[in-house]
């Protein structure tokens, strides 16, 4: 597997197909899809009930472990690996371990640009506890509303990231290939809805669970 930061790749191109069929006729060129996975299920266990500060410590291990072994990519989604030009993502393991498991070998691009938002939790008090879960829904609550980010990532920022991540695969899918991304649950709603604002069309929705894909094409 291989490195690399979106804003240093080099200028996409299309394949040899896709460049004659430009040159013979350039209206011809479609944009590829783009396609949205979310990684395979972690190994870090929800299955708990823990306080605010303890959350804390408990993503922080989440944010750097990797998948639960044993899990088998659906064939949708290595079907989708084999059809895609480009296949990207995120720098956390998890992200990594299924693009792993699913492209066959192919490269893979890694790039922070894809990571998940923060979930920082609010100050709740250490006999209020929750299964981490339902943790997740509350500190998502708190820094969407709220903007309760502790020095992290703000929600203003996260946009923004969102915002360049989306640029990043529709110029790579000027190409006409199809674009694949490992990433997570929450960024990769925020990347389809400035998809969405770009004029791309949700075509294929497996919705959010670990291994789902979310297929995005151009109107």
């Amino acid at each position: 597997m291989t490195a690399a930061i979106s804003d240093s790749d080099p200028a996409p191109q299309p394949s040899p197909s896709a460049a004659a069929a430009a040159a013979a006729d350039p209206a011809s060129l479609r944009p590829g899809a783009i396609i949205l996975a979310r990684h395979g299920e972690p190994a870090l266990s929800r299955k708990c009930r823990i306080s605010a500060t303890q959350y804390r410590d408990w993503w922080a291990r989440y944010e750097d472990g990797g998948l639960l072994a044993g899990q088998t990519p659906p064939p949708e989604l290595v079907a989708a690996a084999q059809g895609a030009g480009a296949i990207y993502a995120s720098t956390r393991l998890r992200a990594r371990e299924t693009a792993a498991a699913v492209a066959d070998g192919r490269e893979v691009m890694v790039d922070a640009l894809f990571i998940e938002a923060p979930l920082p939790p609010p100050e709740f008090p250490d006999w209020f506890r929750l299964p981490p879960k339902y943790w997740g829904v509350v500190a998502r609550f708190w820094w969407h509303v709220f903007n309760h980010h502790e020095g992290q990532e703000t929600r203003l920022q996260a946009e923004a990231r969102a915002e360049q991540a989306a640029r990043t695969l529709m110029a790579r899918a000027t190409t006409g290939e199809d674009v694949l991304v490992f990433a997570h649950g929450y960024f990769n709603h925020m990347v389809g809805g400035r998809l969405k604002a770009a004029g791309w069309r949700l075509a294929h929705n497996q919705g959010f669970k670990y291994w789902s894909q979310r297929r995005y094409e151009k109107r």
